[in-house]
């Protein structure tokens, strides 16, 4: 027998019910702030990933699943956002009238040590707003994310924010934790060691447990930012309490790629335990001009779906189950089996759910599959109903029949 691959999940029929529920939210929170969808391919050219998310990073060095076809080095994109900003220059979608928003619901692809709401193969749900550089921008999509969340019924939220500078604050920032880790240089990671001179800041971001405790202490990037990136900064804040959005500034946050700049946040949820990151994102003023685009200013976020739906989980909250059907169709006899085939194509053109039988059984053995598929109705009719011009009709919820001519069964379902 050949098994799933480890780090990934089939959704069931018994399971998928739950996603397209979560979808449907997402869809329709998307909408209400303006944002259309992209779909871009599961996989992209390898150095999009190496030249957008950052070739120090955890993801590019040890995460990604690439593979070479025709010469040519692919990978499967391990989150949205880059292709998305390949998409996004590809087509000149610069051109169009700005701010352009776009949101996405993809599945993503990162080969990680398996654990609690992480898998190699995970759903990803993201937004991002590309042409401003307005605080607005970063605090709607927080209150996107903040909205949504709580209207889920998680309540237990915490967002934490930061402000990682730009370009000209960093590099002074960069060489004071330098010198901070400098004596400690020899004990790093190997992985460490590497992104010492080129980026140090990831040290910051290490799993490690001796570069965690190397990195107690360090200095902030919040104490180096500039002029601009502390006034836009102290904008966002102000935004935030202006929508009555609680939060925390937590100088601890990085983020995992390198392609953020200014704004970086995450939603934290008590639920996940050690993983308990359920959003997280940021300010890309140069993301698009790093791919090869015009400048252009951006700002997202990524949230996992498996991670939702563990919390939902967790705080017992119930999904609505739809029902398989509305109408089944019994039949007995040869006649009727054919009678029985058109009265099921008319209510599915009339929009209604129906189930037949094609297993070929017999009328018993009918009525019990009908009974747990959680029809409405059940409809049966044989050869002697067919003579008559009736069906019997079965209240499925109300335990009631009644025969009824095969003409008046449509408007009856319908009441």
């Amino acid at each position: 027998m050949i098994n799933i691959p480890k780090g990934t999940k089939d959704i069931l029929p018994s399971e998928s019910y739950k996603w397209q529920w979560l979808e449907s939210r997402i869809r329709e929170t998307a909408a209400q702030y303006g944002f259309k969808e992209i779909r871009t391919p599961m996989f992209e050219h390898t150095e999009l990933f190496a030249r957008g998310i950052g070739d120090t990073t955890d993801v590019v060095q040890k995460e990604m699943y690439t593979f070479e076809i025709a010469e040519r080095s692919l990978t499967l994109k391990p989150e949205g956002t880059a292709g998305v900003v390949r998409s996004y220059i590809e087509n000149k979608m610069y051109a169009d009238p700005q701010p352009g928003k776009y949101y996405y619901i993809i599945p993503c692809f990162r080969y990680e040590k398996m654990q609690k709401g992480r898998q190699r193969q995970f759903h990803q749900f993201g937004i991002e707003i590309f042409g401003t550089e307005n605080m607005m921008a970063d605090a709607e999509v927080i209150a996107l994310a903040w909205n949504f969340l709580t209207g889920l019924g998680i309540t237990d939220l915490k967002l934490h924010v930061n402000s990682i500078g730009c370009p000209n604050c960093r590099a002074e920032y960069r060489k004071a934790l330098q010198d901070f880790l400098r004596p400690h240089y020899e004990e790093l990671s190997d992985t460490s060691k590497s992104r010492f001179e080129k980026n140090p800041m990831r040290i910051l971001d290490s799993k490690d447990p001796d570069d965690k405790k190397f990195s107690e202490g360090a200095p902030y990037m919040l104490d180096f930012l500039c002029d601009e990136c502390r006034d836009a900064f102290e904008d966002l804040k102000k935004d935030l309490e202006a929508l009555s959005i609680p939060y925390e500034v937590d100088p601890n946050i990085v983020r995992g790629l390198d392609y953020y700049t200014k704004t970086a946040f995450e939603f934290i949820s008590e639920d996940l335990g050690a993983q308990s990151t359920v959003c997280g994102g940021g300010r890309y003023d140069h993301l698009v001009e790093e791919v090869g685009g015009p400048y252009t200013p951006g700002v997202g976020f990524g949230m996992g779906l498996e991670r939702l739906l563990l919390i939902l989980e967790a705080k017992g909250f119930e999904i609505p189950k739809p029902a398989d059907c509305d109408v089944f169709i019994a039949t007995l006899g040869g006649r009727a089996t054919l009678e029985g085939l058109k009265l099921a194509d008319g209510l599915r053109k009339s929009g209604h759910r129906v189930l037949t039988d094609v297993m070929g059984r017999g009328l018993k053995a009918q009525l019990k599959y009908a009974d747990r598929s959680g029809a409405k109705y059940t409809v049966v009719i044989g050869d002697d109903e067919l003579d008559k011009g009736v069906v019997t009709l079965r209240d499925m919820i109300n335990s009631t029949q009644k025969e009824i001519p095969i003409g008046s069964l449509e408007e009856e379902i319908n009441r």
